[in-house]
């Protein structure tokens, strides 16, 4: 299986994907990858990247593997101010270590290595 990693979409691409919005922020996930984007003609999108699993390959819908690049955990906080959308990322530390001992002593030794790395 030839692996590709995950690649940032063009901003035109995001836009078609989401339609005519009126709300002025989209939050998302499931890539695992933070990203802040305004979009020129739109929302504020907004993927704060994993809480759990900061690195995964898969083979569907076609081989691939995300990475953050370290076992950090990711949240993020958004508020709105006078200006507009203040948004802040957060990559905090937990027990990471603990939750891939767990991952192993179910099988799981490839989440166990992404557990500890945040690389897939």
């Amino acid at each position: 299986m030839t692996l590709s990693g995950g690649f940032l979409q063009e901003p035109a691409a995001i836009q078609a994907q989401l339609g005519l919005l009126e709300q002025p922020v989209v939050l998302c996930g499931h890539s695992h990858i933070p990203r802040i984007l305004q979009l020129p003609a739109g929302p504020l999108v907004i993927n704060p990247g994993s809480v759990g699993l900061p690195a995964y390959s898969d083979d569907f819908p076609v081989a691939h593997k995300m990475e953050t690049g370290s076992p950090h955990a990711r949240y993020a906080l958004v508020s709105k101010t006078a200006v507009g959308w203040t948004v802040e990322q957060n990559a905090v530390p937990y027990d990471w270590n603990k939750a891939a001992q767990k991952a192993r002593s179910l099988g799981q030794y490839e989440w166990a290595a992404w557990l500890e790395t945040g690389r897939a």
